[in-house]
């Protein structure tokens, strides 16, 4: 049994456990903490991803503001961590966004000087801390790994002394491939980077985006050989922080993503393999700017979720299946005010949703939808 089919028969008994293990008719929605967190204002347990067999992991902000990476399973069960070299004052610690079948996970560390360090921990809890080729090393420069894949490649981006991003492939002996994207600037906070949670494939294709000299996004996706193609949405705009951005890639190959248009609105969009692009927006959605569609996940069966930012901008849960229907949500405990609400992260092939909810006060909780 290979690798896939093992994901996909651990997912059956998963499913098979929701339909049949005594849940409700319908959704079921459940809030979590990790330990540890904190409960002021920005702080909480923020929820990243989920796996074929759901075990969630993320990572959480305790009462000092530090950051921890944690890993949650099925059964509620957590194990939290620290990366060594990981610093202890507010804003620094450790962020998890990437677990694979293999129990193996990845993320970036925030050292004592503000300086950021890709991370490789395994199952048994030993880490592997490194740092990109030409990252920088100065506080807020540094390597963000984001992604790992089955066959133990990392994928994410560096900044340099300048600020400028530049995006990398790690393979699993530690060897390096670094690549600018076409048309990426060179300026602070332009260059390439990689998608987060879902940016790469098992045979090393990887999506991101790049912001050029103009700072507007350009999607793209990245073959194993090295030939990038450029996505631009129809209906993005080309002013500065306007423009087209990847949220990841399924085995299929369909990419889903975000566009911002001309007047700063938020639309969803999904690429299959040929190249076609379907844009949407979930219903409710507001119109202004910084409201819209945001997508944020794919799972195997081509279903996308993210969430909808309304007039008030407040975020609610949706969920687009595969024939482009919508069901939208909200999680318990969702504050209504501006910039609280819902956050779905990611789904799998069983259809559970992980994310993060954001209450009235401030405080983060993560969050596990099971259909």
């Amino acid at each position: 049994m290979n690798r896939s089919q093992i994901w996909k028969a651990g997912a059956v008994l998963i499913l098979g456990c929701f339909l049949f293990c005594g849940r409700a008719n319908g959704q079921s929605i459940i809030t979590y903490e990790a330990p540890g967190a904190g409960t002021a204002s920005g702080q909480g347990t923020f929820a990243f991803g989920i796996t074929p067999l759901s075990t969630a992991y993320g990572y959480y902000i305790d009462g000092s503001g530090v950051a921890h990476g944690f890993i949650r399973d099925f059964n509620g069960t957590f194990t939290t961590f620290s990366a060594p070299g990981a610093g202890t004052a507010s804003g620094q610690g450790t962020f998890a966004f990437s677990l694979d079948i293999w129990g193996e996970s990845t993320g970036y560390f925030i050292d004592g000087s503000g300086v950021m360090h890709g991370y490789v921990r395994n199952l048994r809890g030993n880490f592997t801390t490194f740092d990109a080729p030409g990252a920088g090393t100065s506080s807020g420069q540094g390597t963000l790994s984001l992604n790992v894949n089955a066959r133990g490649t990392v994928a994410g981006y560096d900044f340099d002394t300048n600020g400028v991003a530049h995006a990398f492939l790690r393979s699993a002996g530690g060897n390096f491939a670094t690549y600018e994207g076409p048309g990426a600037g060179t300026g602070p906070g332009q260059g390439t980077g990689t998608a987060s949670t879902i940016g790469l494939r098992p045979d090393d294709t990887v999506t991101g985006a790049i912001i050029d000299s103009g700072n507007n996004l350009h999607g793209y996706v990245r073959s194993p050989n090295g030939n990038i193609t450029v996505i631009n949405a129809p209906g993005a705009g080309t002013g500065g922080m306007q423009g087209t951005d990847t949220d990841g890639l399924n085995l299929e190959g369909l990419i889903p993503g975000i566009y911002v248009d001309a007047d700063n609105v938020l639309h969803g969009f999904v690429r299959s393999p040929d190249g076609r692009i379907t844009t949407f927006d979930a219903p409710g959605a507001g119109t202004g700017p910084g409201q819209g569609t945001q997508p944020q996940g794919l799972n195997v069966e081509n279903a996308i979720v993210g969430s909808v930012i309304d007039s008030s901008g407040v975020d609610h849960g949706f969920l687009r299946s595969r024939d482009g229907s919508f069901t939208t949500f909200d999680a318990p405990g969702a504050g209504t005010s501006a910039g609280q609400g819902t956050f779905p992260l990611l789904n799998n092939i069983a259809g559970a949703i992980t994310g993060y909810v954001i209450d009235s006060g401030g405080v983060v909780h993560g969050f596990l939808r099971i259909p």
